[in-house]
């Protein structure tokens, strides 16, 4: 076996690394499984050299085509660089979020607040918004509009 992986190895990794694009630690860990199925397969391989290293290399491209498919399979890995979101810190966005959000409306007219109430909060169309506060749809329109973007502006800052 140190026979195989001394006079194999390193062309090995070489062909592994380029099927890899160039990912170290994966071609590593695939030479290994290679090396470990040449050893279970000791008394099976090929005498001649050539065919011994046809076997090994054909061995490590199924290596790879079956590690790709398993890598599609699984969810995408999470670097370990990242940290974590934790419920506290989502509850401490939402809270922050929420504290902008009416402060960002209470910072409005009260024509621009009614408007917003009645089209969110009482899910009325522009007509009857427009009916129910007595002024044309064209000035709901507007007023939507106006509040609208007083609050984005007031949120993203």
């Amino acid at each position: 076996m140190r026979e195989v992986l001394a006079t194999h190895g390193r062309p090995l990794n070489r062909f592994l690394l380029k099927l890899t694009s160039g990912n170290r630690q994966t071609a590593e860990d695939l030479l290994q499984e290679t090396m470990v199925r040449a050893w279970r397969n000791l008394d099976g391989l090929p005498e001649m050299e050539e065919a011994r290293r046809r076997w090994l290399f054909t061995v490590a491209r199924r290596l790879v085509i079956d590690d790709v498919r398993r890598r599609r399979v699984r969810p995408v890995e999470v670097p370990l660089e990242v940290e974590p979101v934790t419920r506290s810190d989502v509850t401490a966005s939402a809270a922050l979020a929420n504290r902008a959000l009416r402060d960002a409306v209470a910072g409005l007219s009260q024509a621009h607040r009614e408007v917003l109430h009645l089209v969110f909060f009482e899910n009325l169309r522009l007509p009857e918004v427009a009916r129910r506060l007595g002024v044309p749809e064209g000035t709901v329109r507007s007023r939507l509009h106006y509040a609208l973007r007083a609050v984005r502006h007031a949120v993203n800052g």
